[in-house]
């Protein structure tokens, strides 16, 4: 019974394994459709795989790194033949999701991401300094082995960081929304109305935005308060990602306001704005949930309250009346 059991944990964590080894990969190849050369190196505004990985060491826990390996290692393959600087991108694309998970866990970091301070630390922890891994590992990869002159370094090491972080910042949130998300019951014709319009809106806004050569992208961030606001996570995820993927078309097509720009003013826009509307819309949303949960709490304690001063009313109503006279 104790081979069995091991057996079947075993399989079990394989097929976890593969199955993130796929998402990787299926999502890499995704991501390669938009890369771009910048310093020499091949990079991409927005590499999903890293907030794969994330949300699956999150999810599945540390066991499943190996299956980030395999589909990094299936990645660079299906681009062309391994080279030694591949195994070092590798290990940097394993240990920047390694390292970013240890950083939440010790940060106390819930999944359910209904506190600001959930929001602030994967922002901050699992985007932001968690990617410095990859890009240090990949860009020092380069330049060691010729491939990169060192002159360059700082601009595919920028461009390297910028991509892996919006990953984990567009991709994660995501995915964290989506393994709660339940279809609604008893819910308002009018919230379905809502829910509609704001789509419609982004939709258009969004397309206005990137095909215009005018610089409009501030006006995206109006539609991703009302999705954080009205929606919290569950409506600003999905809002951000789909913001992201147009403006990362855009930009690598060189149209709408990123026409007619270097390819240097093209990346530091596009992340600007990648970066700024997922802050946005990440932390937004946080800060409203965990107001939404604190009220919650204070209702069930007022009705709890309730309850019990209900229960000892009576008997403080009986000892507050006069004893009769027993003539």
């Amino acid at each position: 019974m104790v081979r069995n059991e091991e057996a079947r944990r075993l399989a079990g964590t394989v097929l976890r394994i593969l199955v993130v080894a796929a998402a990787y990969f299926v999502t890499g190849r995704l991501g390669l459709l938009q890369r771009v050369i910048v310093a020499g190196a091949v990079v991409t505004p927005l590499w999903p795989p890293t907030g794969i990985a994330l949300t699956a060491l999150l999810l599945m826990g540390p066991r499943i790194w190996p299956g980030i390996t395999l589909g990094a290692l299936a990645v660079t393959w299906s681009i062309g033949q391994l080279t030694p600087v591949d195994a070092g991108i590798m290990v940097g694309n394993t240990l920047a999701p390694v390292c970013a998970f240890l950083m939440l866990r010790r940060a106390g970091f819930r999944l359910d991401l209904n506190r600001l301070r959930d929001g602030v630390v994967l922002v901050f922890l699992g985007a932001l300094t968690g990617m410095l891994v990859s890009a240090t590992v990949g860009a020092g990869s380069l330049v060691a082995s010729h491939f990169l002159p060192a002159s360059r370094f700082w601009g595919a090491w920028a461009a390297w960081w910028a991509g892996d972080a919006m990953g984990v910042l567009v991709v994660t949130p995501l995915l964290l929304v989506a393994r709660r998300a339940r279809w609604p019951r008893d819910v308002h014709v009018y919230r379905w109305a809502e829910a509609a319009a704001l789509l419609a809106c982004a939709a258009v806004v969004t397309l206005l935005v990137t095909t215009t050569r005018m610089s409009l992208l501030f006006l995206v961030f109006p539609v991703l308060i009302w999705a954080a606001l009205r929606f919290q996570l569950a409506g600003a995820a999905p809002c951000v990602l789909f913001m992201s993927v147009l403006a990362v078309l855009a930009a690598t097509h060189r149209t709408g306001p990123f026409a007619h720009h270097g390819l240097f003013a093209v990346m530091v826009n596009l992340q600007a704005f990648n970066g700024s509307a997922a802050l946005t819309a990440l932390l937004l949303a946080a800060l409203i949930t965990e107001q939404q949960s604190t009220l919650r709490r204070i209702q069930e304690a007022c009705e709890e309250l309730t309850e019990v001063v209900a229960r000892l009313a009576p008997g403080d109503n009986t000892r507050r009346q006069r004893p009769e006279d027993p003539r």
